[in-house]
């Protein structure tokens, strides 16, 4: 098993697959997209699949696929199919936009994929041109339908921005009365590809106190171990809320989790600005053994929390880079 030098096992690793993405969101990148990571810079299949392997071998059971948006990237379904027959692996989800997911959403559920996180800004398709820069709302609440009909787990992602959707809050936890999904919400993080400052009055206790100001009957669940969000229901609804401390970062005591970004960089945290290229070791001939002492290495060199990670390695520009080439 992975483990870091302050006793937290390892065992979840977060995949991006590419940095491209079909969206504009206001809160990752500018207007006109980015300078996008070139194709041979990017890993291979192969690449992923081996890497994956390894860390399966290191004691990772749980592989999230993210991007950018990863149904993007050619051929992405039969990369996930390869990697849901990976020796280890016994929890496959995504992340997406659901742009492009519809089509393939009965062969995620053939490859056992039981949970899909939606990023879904707003209920209202006026404000999520605004937010998105793209008319493709229906298209993402066809997405949410699908996921229902097959069974698959449902999380709405709801990144909480000021003057933005915060009239969307209240709608979006109505969603869980019939429907049994999770809409989490998630602090504004400073990730966006510009150089604009966030807001922080929608921190976790302001996104509590607004709902609870709206439902007074919400209750507190447990939260599960490593678990990112702060979970809650109210009485008579299927589903569940939670909300993502992504800024505060008050979740970081029990942290399982690691990272790839679309070049191969291995990252321990979030807001780490610098990591182990595990592609550029793959193409230089390194064996799997030597990879897992690279990763073994950058393990033990996690840092505490976040604030810790920033305050170490994150510069000034790699604060507002997009979230889109670190894996978000």
């Amino acid at each position: 098993m992975l483990t870091d030098k302050f006793g937290r096992t390892i065992n979840y690793l977060r995949l991006a697959v590419v940095d491209r993405c079909n969206l504009r969101c206001t809160y990752c990148m500018p207007e006109n997209g980015l300078t996008w990571i070139k194709q041979k810079e990017l890993m291979t299949d192969e690449e992923m699949l081996r890497i994956c392997s390894v860390f399966a071998e290191l004691g990772v059971d749980k592989i999230r696929i993210t991007g950018g948006e990863p149904f993007v990237r050619k051929n992405i379904i039969d990369l996930i199919g390869n990697l849901s027959r990976l020796e280890g692996i016994t929890d496959l989800s995504l992340t997406t936009n659901g742009l492009l997911t519809e089509q393939y959403i009965p062969q995620l559920k053939e490859f056992g994929v039981k949970s899909v996180n939606l990023s879904l800004d707003t209920l209202d398709e006026e404000r999520f041109f605004k937010i998105t820069r793209r008319k493709s709302f229906n298209t993402v609440m066809k997405t949410l339908e699908a996921l229902l009909e097959h069974d698959i787990k449902v999380k709405v992602n709801t990144v909480v921005m000021e003057h933005q959707n915060i009239e969307d809050i209240i709608p979006l936890i109505f969603l869980t009365k019939q429907l049994p999904i999770d809409v989490r919400f998630i602090e504004e993080m400073p990730f966006n590809g510009n150089d604009g400052d966030i807001s922080l009055k929608w921190s976790y206790p302001q996104i509590y106190k607004h709902i609870s100001e709206h439902f007074p009957q919400i209750e507190k669940t447990a939260d599960p171990k490593s678990s990112t969000s702060y979970n809650y229901r109210i009485h008579g609804f299927m589903g569940n809320i939670g909300i993502i401390a992504a800024y505060t970062r008050s979740f970081c005591g029990d942290c399982n989790r690691i990272r790839i970004t679309p070049s191969g960089v291995l990252r321990s945290c979030l807001y780490e600005g610098t990591g182990i290229n595990l592609k550029d070791e793959m193409r230089s001939g390194k064996t799997d053994e030597e990879l897992k002492n690279s990763i073994i290495n950058c393990i033990q060199n996690k840092s505490k929390d976040g604030w810790e990670a920033q305050k170490l390695s994150l510069t000034e520009s790699q604060i507002h880079q997009s979230m889109a080439t670190i894996g978000g």
